[in-house]
C-alpha cells in the first residue's frame, strides 16, 4: 500500500510540473486558423503545435529521467510511450479548457492577479516582485498579456478540474480493513482519495472526446 502511495505521489508531481510548463509557458495552442505552424493534433477549435508538443515531450522526458536515472534505458522509454502521453496530456488539459468554457466558467480579473502575485516563481524572500516576474517572462519570450491569456487558461482548466473531482467518492470500504495507526491511516485515505479525483477526470476528458472533433497528425510524433 506505501509503495502505492509513493507511486501515485511521483506521478502527480510528475503531471503537475508537465502542466504547468504545458499551459504557462507554452499554451494550449492556438484558435487561429491561419497559423503556418505544423499541427500534431486539432481539438475542436485549438491547435496543438509540434513546438508545443516537442517541448512538452522534452520536458517530461528529463523529469522521467531524472527520477528514474540509471534505469531510465531505452526499453524503459519505449515501455513508458513518454510520446503518446506527451500528446495525451495536452489534448487533455484542451478538452477541459473546453469543457470549462461550455459550462461557463470564468476567472476573474482579482483571482488572475492573486495567482500572480502568489506564484512562488515569481518571488524574491517570500514577497512578490516585479523585477523577478519580468526577467522571467524574458527569458520564456513572453510578454506580460501573452503569459497572463496562458495563466487564466490554466486557472479555468485547473477550476473545471476541482469541479469534476467534487463528484467523486471513496472506493466502497475505505480502509476499514488496513490496520495501521491513525496517521498512516489517514495518509491512505487521502492516497485512495486521490486516486478516485484522478480517475473521475480522466474518465471525463475521455468522455469528451467522443463528441468532440480530435484529429491527430502522427507522422509528425
Amino acid at each position: 500500500m506505501l509503495k502505492i502511495m509513493r507511486h501515485h505521489a511521483k506521478y502527480f508531481y510528475v503531471l503537475f510540473f508537465i502542466v504547468i510548463l504545458s499551459f504557462i509557458f507554452w499554451g494550449v495552442g492556438t484558435v487561429d486558423q491561419s497559423s503556418n505552424a505544423q499541427t500534431v493534433a486539432e481539438v475542436g477549435k485549438y491547435k496543438i503545435s509540434i513546438e508545443d508538443y516537442g517541448r512538452v515531450y522534452d520536458n517530461m522526458y528529463k523529469v522521467y529521467r531524472d527520477l528514474y536515472k540509471d534505469q531510465f534505458n531505452e526499453e524503459m522509454q519505449n515501455r513508458l510511450k513518454l510520446r503518446e502521453r506527451a500528446l495525451d496530456t495536452l489534448i487533455g488539459q484542451t478538452v477541459l479548457l473546453i469543457a470549462a468554457e461550455e459550462n461557463g466558467l470564468r476567472v476573474s480579473d482579482s483571482e488572475l492577479k492573486e495567482a500572480i502575485l502568489n506564484e512562488p516563481a515569481f518571488m524574491r524572500d517570500g514577497i512578490f516582485s516585479n523585477e523577478v516576474y519580468q526577467n522571467m517572462l524574458r527569458l520564456s519570450r513572453l510578454t506580460p498579456v501573452t503569459f497572463e491569456v496562458r495563466k487564466r487558461e490554466e486557472l479555468l482548466i485547473g477550476k473545471m478540474s476541482r469541479l469534476i473531482q467534487a463528484t467523486a467518492i471513496m472506493p466502497e470500504g475505505g480502509a476499514d480493513s488496513i490496520s495501521a495507526d491513525e496517521q498512516t491511516r489517514r495518509a491512505i485515505l487521502d492516497a485512495m482519495m486521490n486516486e478516485a479525483r484522478e480517475k473521475i477526470v480522466l474518465s471525463y476528458i475521455e468522455g469528451m472526446k467522443k463528441r468532440l472533433k480530435i484529429k491527430i497528425n502522427s507522422e509528425l510524433l
